[in-house]
């Protein structure tokens, strides 16, 4: 093993320490934007910081009618704590699930009237009036996470101490215990669901405010994981419950409290759902009936359940194979359920549609991404709100879909801008369904961040501000189309005064797996390629099959295989952007990615070292028997009856060997690796990369390893995220031959 000296002009380039000070020039940009109030009224709710560099994060509301800008919570003036000290343990583990790396205020709900919203400031409940623009910290004398807010704006739901209470704003006793259990989690998401699932919550308020449906967590049966911090000895060691491929999940319930008089009704999932029943994927009540959705172990079917205060009943089960995808915003009730599904059609083309009661509501040139919202409008009419990709899946715009009282459905409707970019819009509609207030988010190639601008009826746009920074890196973008899967790609070239006319050694810098797109058409998503093109290198970044944006065959396509389909496009999309670009010198290729494209690195520096002469691999899962249950078991099934699966994956073997090379790269010399991990990852745990230098070391096969003491899956602290970006370029330089550009 060698220790990583970094030299040359990388240590002393300023972007690292830019890019991970402003967060990757997130910070002082708005963000979780919500428009409160009735129709007339209408105000802008968003979390933003004070400046580029500035983590703590406030809340605030704009008027869209004239750009006003009220800061409803000043989360330095309440005294957050600007190391994060005070927080809540569940409130640092949901931070990590979402990898929340700003401070302050980080979350927050607002009532159905936009009166009164509600938010945790370091284990702090403050309860804000909006339109009078203040905020008040309500004295309890527990550390709270998740407060909600009620639909009327009288109550706060919170959980604390694994349990749940409720506060009356308006009354004399404030906090009342509504459900507590020894060795059992109330009102909490598990691991899996707030990791994988995207189910983030445990408490639901019923629409007339007078209900609460909590989720129930007994963890006891799931395995036991300890993550300690090396770097300080005499500190007892994290348990974590980690629910491991093929071993026991967390059993997961449901009951519907009245808060009133805690009467409790537990909701029997299994006697409905029966094994449908493993996993507790949705929960959705913001109007009657309450909606549930539950997912079998094999996540080939989602059973939707509602319950109307007595009985529990299957209005759908949607099924399919290799697995149905959990899609966000999605289901919903709309006089039946509302899903997103994917669809085959007569011709045999398949797309994700979204669905009314199982018909498809949208067409085959459409991928939906997500339900943004559902309108209602009266009488079974409403306005759907999608997230949608077309025939570009670097392209990613806002539509909706009008539904009649009757049931007839129009063509979807564009509803975001249409230069090319990454679209996002939050609407607000009047009783009869017209537009009164948008908020439309929009990044593309031409600039660093996002634009977000505030529109009202026949006003004019407001710009949300922003007091993000920008890169100041000029960004050399080009997005292709490659080889006969036609997989979308961005090479990223020098650029300024040291552009390159020679060969130029070629860095893969994919992520490359599922739920994650690499290649869109912002310029935010490619500032680190850029940064490392300007060392030298032409960076190539890869959507290889398994990636969102182009419908479930082209999703589906890694079922039983996470390794080689991925690094095959990889491989394939290399040879076909140097037919591209001759200034691509193949000799000279190495690969970086962290989490999955950690794992994509390792196996392409081990399975093709012919290709691939060194590898930087961030966090890399190397035995998927070591991965969570909900996301490993989606792609390879159960580790005893699909073991090949497993063993085709793996960066380390059950007998603990390495992944030997393919054929084709039969006599290469071996590929030197950097494999870097955080030692305190709850998520990937460091079990995974120490095995990896252990079974590296046995071989005699060249690597550098680089243990981040008290890191986790995101490097947060900027002094560690900066040096890390300047160790890779170093590495990669020296390994590839770089020539510094300029």
């Amino acid at each position: 093993m060698t220790g990583a000296t970094p030299t040359g002009p990388a240590t002393t380039d300023p972007f690292p320490l830019r890019s991970a000070r402003t967060r990757r020039f997130t910070l002082g940009a708005p963000r979780d934007v919500t428009i409160a109030g009735p129709p007339g009224a209408r105000v802008v709710l968003a979390l933003r910081s004070d400046g580029p560099e500035d983590p703590q994060t406030h809340l605030w509301r704009f008027d869209p009618a004239t750009g006003d800008a009220v800061r409803l919570v000043d989360a330095r003036t309440l005294g957050a704590a600007t190391d994060g000290d005070g927080l809540p343990d569940a409130e640092r583990a949901r931070r990590e699930r979402v990898r929340e790396q700003a401070g302050g205020v980080t979350a927050y709900t607002v009532d159905r009237a936009g009166t009164r919203a509600a938010c945790a400031l370091d284990g702090r409940l403050v309860v804000v009036d909006v339109p009078g623009g203040t905020a008040r910290v309500v004295p309890l004398d527990v550390a709270v996470f998740d407060p909600r807010i009620s639909p009327d704006g009288t109550r706060v739901a919170l959980h604390h101490d694994d349990g749940v209470s409720v506060v009356a704003l308006d009354g004399a006793a404030p906090l009342r215990r509504l459900v507590e259990e020894d060795g059992v989690v109330w009102g909490r998401a598990e691991f899996v669901a707030a990791e994988e699932m995207g189910r983030l919550q445990g408490m639901w308020w019923s629409p007339c405010s007078t209900r609460l449906a909590v989720a129930r967590v007994d963890e006891s049966a799931v395995r036991r994981v300890h993550l300690a911090d090396l770097a300080v000895p005499e500190r007892a060691p994290r348990t974590l419950a980690y629910p491991l491929a093929g071993t026991p999940n967390a059993t997961v319930g449901l009951a519907v409290f009245d808060v009133d008089t805690g009467a409790r009704t537990m909701l029997d999932l299994a006697a409905e759902a029966g094994d449908d029943a493993e996993y507790l994927a949705r929960v959705r009540w913001d109007v009657e009936p309450l909606l549930v959705g539950v997912q079998p172990r094999d996540q080939t079917a989602l059973r939707l359940l509602t319950w109307d205060g007595t009985a529990l009943r299957t209005v759908r089960r949607v099924t399919g194979q290799p697995w149905v995808e959990l899609v966000t915003g999605a289901p919903a009730w709309l006089d039946g359920p509302l899903t997103v599904e994917d669809v085959t059609g007569d011709d045999g083309r398949r797309w994700r549609a979204l669905c009314h009661d199982g018909t498809a509501l949208t067409p085959p040139e459409l991928q939906v991404r997500a339900v943004l919202a559902v309108h209602r409008h009266g009488d079974g009419a409403a306005t759907i709100v999608l997230s949608v990709s077309g025939a570009d899946p670097t392209c990613v715009d806002v539509v909706t879909v009008e539904r009649t009282a009757a049931g007839d459905v129009g063509p979807p409707e564009r509803r975001s801008d249409p230069a090319p970019g990454v679209h996002h819009a939050v609407l607000a509609l009047d009783g009869a369904g017209a537009l009164d207030v948008a908020v439309h988010r929009r990044s593309d190639l031409d600039h660093d961040g996002a634009r977000v601008t505030m529109v009202t009826r026949g006003g004019t746009p407001r710009v949300l501000p922003s007091v993000a920074a920008t890169s100041g890196l000029d960004v050399d973008v080009r997005l292709l189309t490659l080889g006969e899967r036609r997989l979308r790609a961005a090479l990223v070239l020098p650029t300024g005064a040291g552009h390159h006319d020679g060969p130029l050694p070629v860095v893969l810098d994919p992520y490359g797996g599922p739920h994650a797109q690499r290649v869109l058409a912002a310029r935010a998503a490619h500032l680190g390629s850029q940064w490392l093109a300007d060392h030298g290198f032409a960076v190539l970044v890869v959507d290889g099959r398994g990636t969102p944006g182009r419908g479930p065959d082209f999703e589906h396509a890694i079922d039983g295989d996470l390794a080689g389909p991925a690094l095959a496009d990889q491989l394939a999309a290399l040879d076909a952007a140097a037919e591209l670009e001759p200034r691509l010198d193949l000799s000279r290729v190495g690969i970086r990615g962290w989490s999955y494209g950690g794992t994509l690195a390792a196996l392409a520096a081990l399975r093709r070292p012919d290709r691939i002469r060194c590898a930087v691999v961030g966090a890399p899962v190397t035995d998927w028997r070591l991965y969570d249950t909900h996301y490993t078991e989606r792609y390879l099934g159960d580790p005893d009856r699909r073991p090949d699966a497993y063993r085709r994956s793996a960066v380390v073997l059950p007998d603990g060997g390495l992944v030997g090379p393919d054929p084709e790269a039969a006599g290469a010399p071996p590929a030197e690796l950097l494999v870097v991990h955080g030692l305190a990852d709850d998520n990937v745990l460091a079990a995974h990369s120490l095995r990896l230098t252990e079974a590296l070391h046995a071989a005699g096969h060249p690597f550098t390893f680089l243990p981040l003491t008290a890191a986790t899956h995101m490097a947060s602290d900027p002094a560690v995220a900066a040096r890390l970006l300047t160790t890779q370029v170093d590495f990669l330089r020296a390994r590839l031959h770089a020539r510094p550009a300029g």
